[in-house]
Order: structure tokens, then C-alpha cells, then sequence
């Protein structure tokens, strides 16, 4: 079965470790025949003062002359894409869908919660003085007005990324699945397996199998990335997601194409 990633990363933004040229050619020899180029798009400065976290405003255009150079000495199909992080209240930026028309993915991502940078190692210790369910309440709320929002995302990426330094939950979390699974239907978005996970503190895929299987029940479309960071996470674990992926019920993996297309190839 083919293999793709429609998550990753490169020294186009400051904590990913290869050169996209790099990270291209290592999907070469992987044998990945569609992945996406998803660099995070510049936020606010006050939100990332250290421009660690996202890609710095400067290096946008040339980011997509890259992708696009990319596209024309590869004989893998490569895609123009970005991560963008949904902000709620905390926008500052005048984004506008149209901004995004020139993009084949557009990977929708929540990781502030009210002005947290909840994902950072630098910001752990706050975990033990945080109400987890109203944390994790507020966090489904982001992420399901994200998931209904007049923006362009095309995929929902690691939906439950809120679990990455969460303490485990102590309370039900199903019916905050349900609402997320309904969110992404009403929303028309994908999802995606996102492999990374199983490689952080929660070690575990993104989504969880309960979550997995609650947006297949609704229809949810999805797809897979590694997020890689670095040339040699590039093809990580993609043939184990598409196993995640029957198991939670999929039949069909989503593979998101130039000009914002799709096509469902079989999970056999």
C-alpha cells in the first residue's frame, strides 16, 4: 500500500532539525509517494517571542518557493502546505480564508489554550496547578469552534494533542470525544493518525483509539502524518497507523491532493 505523511516539518521554523530539501529526499527513500509540507504559520510575536514555535513571518515566502522548487525536482507528490494554530479570543493576526488559497492543506492545530503554549517542555510545571477537566473542557471547546470556523483547515491534526504532558484524566472523557467527532463532521474536516505521538510523554497515537473510533462513527474522513521534525521521522510508524485505522473501524484512508482534492484509497 502507498505510503504518505501530510504532516511535517523543517528548518523553515526553528525546532525542526533537517532542511526541507532533506526531508524531501528522505521521503524519497522511504518510499512515501505523497507528503505534505505543513510549516507552521507565523503567529503573533507576543504569543512567541523566542519564534521558536512557529515559522518566523520573513521566511514565509520563501518557504513556498522552496515547497514549490521541491515539487518540480521530485518525482514524489509533494504538497504546498501549513499548519495553523487557531488562536480563539487571543487572534490578534487579520487572517482571511482567501490568505490560505494557494496552500493544498491547510492543517488546523490548537496549542495555546487562552494564551498557554500548553505543548512546551518550558511550561510543564503548570500541569500540577490546572483544574484538568475544566482544562480539558476548555480545550475541546478551541478545538471544536476551530473545527466550525470559517477557516480554510482541511485537516484537524492531533486532535487530542491536549494529552501530550496531561496527567491521565480522572473523569469521562467520551462525551468530549462525541462533541469533538460531531464538530469535525459539522465542519466537513479530516483528521489525521498523527504517529508523533507514540513518541511523546503520553505515548500513545494521536488520536487515542476511543477518539479515533468516535469520529469514524460520524463519518470523519482521515488521514495520516508523522509530524516529522526530522528526515529520520519522516516515514515513522505509517504503515502501524493504517492498522490504527481498521482497528477504530476505517476502511479507507483519506489522501488530500494538489488544488485541495481528495481521494480515498482502500485500507488493504
Amino acid at each position: 500500500m502507498e505510503l504518505i505523511t501530510m504532516h511535517t516539518h523543517s528548518t523553515f521554523c526553528n525546532h525542526a532539525k533537517d532542511p526541507l530539501v532533506d526531508m524531501v529526499q528522505a521521503a524519497v527513500d522511504a518510499g512515501i509517494a505523497h507528503m505534505a509540507a505543513t510549516e507552521h504559520y507565523p503567529i503573533p510575536d507576543e504569543l512567541d517571542p523566542s519564534k521558536r514555535s512557529t515559522m518566523p513571518i520573513e521566511r514565509l515566502e520563501p518557504y513556498i518557493e522552496a515547497v514549490r522548487e521541491q515539487q518540480k525536482r521530485t518525482d514524489i507528490d509533494v504538497l504546498l502546505g501549513c499548519e495553523l494554530d487557531w488562536l480563539g479570543d487571543d487572534e490578534t493576526r487579520e487572517l482571511h480564508a482567501s490568505d490560505f488559497d494557494r496552500f493544498d492543506i491547510v492543517l488546523g492545530s490548537v496549542h495555546f489554550v487562552d494564551r498557554w503554549l500548553m505543548v512546551s517542555h518550558k511550561h510543564m510545571s503548570r500541569w500540577k496547578s490546572i483544574d484538568l477537566e475544566a482544562f480539558w473542557n476548555r480545550y475541546v471547546e478551541l478545538w471544536c469552534n476551530a473545527a466550525k470556523s470559517d477557516m480554510p483547515f482541511t485537516v484537524m491534526a492531533h486532535p487530542d494533542v491536549v494529552k501530550k504532558f496531561s496527567p491521565a484524566p480522572d473523569f469521562d472523557v467520551e462525551p468530549l470525544y462525541a462533541r469533538m467527532a460531531r464538530a469535525a463532521r459539522e465542519g466537513g474536516r479530516m483528521v489525521e493518525v498523527n504517529t508523533s505521538g507514540a513518541y511523546a510523554e503520553c505515548g500513545e497515537f494521536y488520536p487515542s483509539p476511543q477518539l479515533l473510533q468516535a469520529f469514524c462513527a460520524e463519518g470523519v474522513p482521515c488521514t495520516v502524518g508523522t509530524d516529522a521534525h526530522a528526515k529520520e521521522h519522516i516515514a515513522r510508524d505509517i504503515e502501524k497507523a493504517y492498522g490504527y485505522m481498521r482497528q477504530a473501524g476505517y476502511t479507507q484512508v483519506a489522501v488530500p491532493t494538489r488544488g485541495r482534492g481528495v481521494r480515498m484509497v482502500d485500507l488493504d
